[in-house]
């Protein structure tokens, strides 16, 4: 006679406590990160009305991410993640303090002959590329400009090197039979953070001014700081690799894990390039101010709609049992997302606008359930931080090189067809991959995957 089945139990990650102070102060950084994502991209728009500005933002942040995250992934294995943690987030407060500086004097940065140089620069590139506008549109005039991009590069620098140990430390802070559970609750904060936070960006701009939302941002980073005082966190049952003459087969170890793992290889690709290039957020702009003329209020709306489906999406998942088919949804999520897309860019009428984002979150919840999962449940702990920087290159690229990607294509072809086309091709690369690995098809149930020794 079968055991009879035990019920699942939706909260069971938020019943531990040190989890639960770290998933709130996670949330407040993540909130005004959202904020001061839509309130550069508003400011560096206003300043330029170029679509290659925009896309300059995703560049700024792919460059530190794939020069900087393999390291910061050997560091996060090596060093005391809490530490690593602490670090990077009073470095990005201050940075944001900086950028709010920036915005509040900007008409008082004087004018550098190596401002006038750089700005000079980045108009010849909007020229290259948006050879089907106006060039008397363009307005790369701001000496504030290139001193914003440089705090946006040192921003991105910071940012990545605490990324692995943000992901890695999950584990530590909850028993190994709740982590698929933990999973869903990271997600669904991190919806709600990029729900709330670009709405609440959106009004700050409108009624406030950029220097405000700097500002909050800064302290929403104070307050992960405080919190983390309170968090305990268990030393590793598994030992730290030593990394001595072995440094760079010890660095890439990661990779090699995730390369002999055909399963987290193909959900890690997936994601990639789906979102880059299904990726429509770095046009949100052009569409709120072009195409659906509803204004910075309007922007914030339209950024906050992907979360608001992903946040539904998430409460649902975290109250049904772990997936038993977790590729097969993945496949269907992601083809799902291509198509809610392509919706989006055809788009004239923001309630349909809306909508269509709505489903891309709803969708997008589920592949990062996935992928997450797979990735932290069949790693063991010595190798999270490395695994997790190697997963990051494939995610945070595709999110930054997407966003270079939408702003560069929709300045040769137009924001319609730059979106529309990167639908049609997450479509495409969802029949490739699930042709190419079909055994992401029959991937066990989240609740029966472990780690290997």
């Amino acid at each position: 006679m079968s055991a009879p089945y035990a019920p699942h139990d939706p909260y069971a990650a938020l019943r531990h406590t040190a989890y639960r102070r770290y998933l709130i102060g996670t949330f407040c950084a993540n909130v005004g990160r959202q904020m001061t994502s839509v309130a550069v991209a508003w400011q560096i728009y206003q300043w330029t009305h170029s679509a290659t500005a925009l896309g300059l933002v995703g560049l700024l942040n792919v460059i530190p991410l794939l020069v900087c995250l393999l390291p910061a992934g050997a560091l996060a294995d090596r060093f005391d993640r809490k530490r690593i943690i602490t670090l990077s987030t009073a470095a990005l407060a201050c940075l944001s303090v900086l950028l709010a500086c920036v915005a509040f004097f900007h008409e008082a940065v004087p004018r550098l002959a190596i401002l006038d140089l750089l700005n000079g620069g980045l108009r010849r590139l909007a020229m290259l590329f948006e050879q089907q506008a106006d060039p008397i549109s363009f307005d790369f005039t701001h000496p504030a400009l290139p001193v914003v991009y440089a705090i946006l590069l040192v921003m991105g620098v910071v940012r990545i090197l605490g990324w692995p140990a943000r992901s890695a430390i999950v584990p530590q802070l909850v028993p190994p039979g709740v982590l698929s559970n933990t999973l869903t609750w990271n997600s669904s904060a991190f919806e709600i953070a990029t729900m709330t936070g670009p709405a609440i960006g959106g009004f700050l701009i409108a009624w406030a001014g950029f220097p405000v939302v700097y500002v909050l941002d800064a302290l929403c980073g104070l307050s992960l700081l405080v919190l983390l005082t309170r968090v305990h966190v268990p030393p590793p049952v598994a030992p730290v690799v030593a990394m001595g003459k072995r440094s760079w087969r010890s660095l890439l170890a990661g990779a090699e894990f995730i390369w002999n793992k055909k399963v987290v290889l193909a959900a890690s690709g997936l994601d990639m390039f789906a979102v880059l290039l299904g990726g429509a957020v770095a046009l949100l702009p052009i569409y709120a101010d072009q195409i659906l003329h509803v204004g910075p209020i309007g922007l914030g709306w339209l950024r906050a709609a992907p979360s608001i489906g992903a946040f539904g999406m998430a409460m649902w998942i975290a109250h049904r049992r772990p997936m038993q088919r977790p590729g097969l949804m993945l496949l269907w999520a992601v083809a799902g997302f291509g198509v809610a897309i392509v919706v989006f860019g055809l788009s004239h009428w923001f309630w349909l606008s809306f909508i269509a984002l709505l489903a891309t979150g709803s969708f997008d919840n589920v592949s990062v359930v996935v992928r997450q999962s797979l990735v932290q449940l069949l790693t063991p702990n010595h190798l999270r931080g490395r695994v997790t920087s190697v997963n990051q290159i494939f995610v945070g690229s595709s999110n930054e090189i997407g966003t270079l990607r939408a702003g560069l294509m929709a300045a040769l072809v137009g924001p319609v067809a730059a979106v529309v086309w990167g639908g049609v091709g997450t479509i495409l690369t969802v029949l490739v991959i699930a042709r190419a690995v079909p055994q992401l098809k029959t991937v066990a149930p989240l609740d029966q995957l472990r780690a290997e020794d």
